[in-house]
């Protein structure tokens, strides 16, 4: 279980705090949603509990052991809302086993296959892959570390409806085994997917109403 307790972050640059008090328990196989507009913090939420930022106050726990930003980093897997913007490997195989040179071509095909790029040319540039493949291309290079929690920042966003279906089932069959936590402006694309969902507005969460699972 992911706990965040009495979490707190005000950047220098802002005159309130973007996190005030913020309390949230997640578990595996539940997949949670948090809504809010652009620059209600967000994206900062994500980044401290993957360990890219420290909290002013509070704790972040796993298993109700608290972490530190290295141990948070180990723990969690982050895919950015634009992931083409981060990518590293001039080719989809180099950026799949960035830090992982040993890693069994094997396993790369298996986790190709289940983010459905099965039979991608690794030699390609990722560049070149359409808006959908470079999600799940950032997908599974999170996968083949193989985090126990997953966090995803606008995971549907700039995706036509047919990829944003396609993307959605695909996230609902990886959260059956990890904590998966997804962010978004858009909630309304979410239903039916998530069974919980808070709204963080003011630097606090306010638990949005109960959205069915997908069965």
């Amino acid at each position: 279980m992911l706990e965040l307790r009495s979490l707190r972050y005000h950047p220098a640059t802002t005159p309130a705090a973007l996190l005030d008090g913020v309390e949230l328990r997640l578990e595996p196989g539940r997949p949670a949603l948090v809504a809010g507009q652009s620059g209600s913090g967000k994206t900062t939420l994500l980044e401290l509990i993957c360990g890219l930022a420290d909290p002013d106050g509070g704790s972040i726990l796993w298993e109700g052991q608290a972490l530190n930003a290295r141990q948070r980093r180990g723990l969690c897997g982050l895919v950015f809302q634009f992931p083409e913007r981060h990518f590293l490997g001039l080719t989809v195989g180099q950026e799949l086993k960035l830090g992982q040179r040993r890693l069994p071509s094997e396993r790369v095909e298996q986790v190709l296959t289940r983010v459905g790029l099965q039979g991608l040319s690794l030699q390609q540039p990722p560049e070149r892959l359409s808006g959908g493949q470079q999600r799940r291309l950032a997908l599974a290079v999170q996968l083949l570390r193989d985090p126990p929690v997953l966090l995803l920042d606008e995971p549907t966003a700039g995706l036509d409806w047919s990829v944003r279906e396609e993307v959605l089932q695909l996230l609902h069959q990886l959260a059956r085994d990890r904590v998966l936590l997804v962010v978004t402006h858009e909630p309304e694309l979410f239903k039916g997917w998530v069974e919980e969902g808070w709204q963080l507005q003011g630097g606090a969460l306010q638990r949005l109403p109960r959205l069915r699972t997908m069965p």
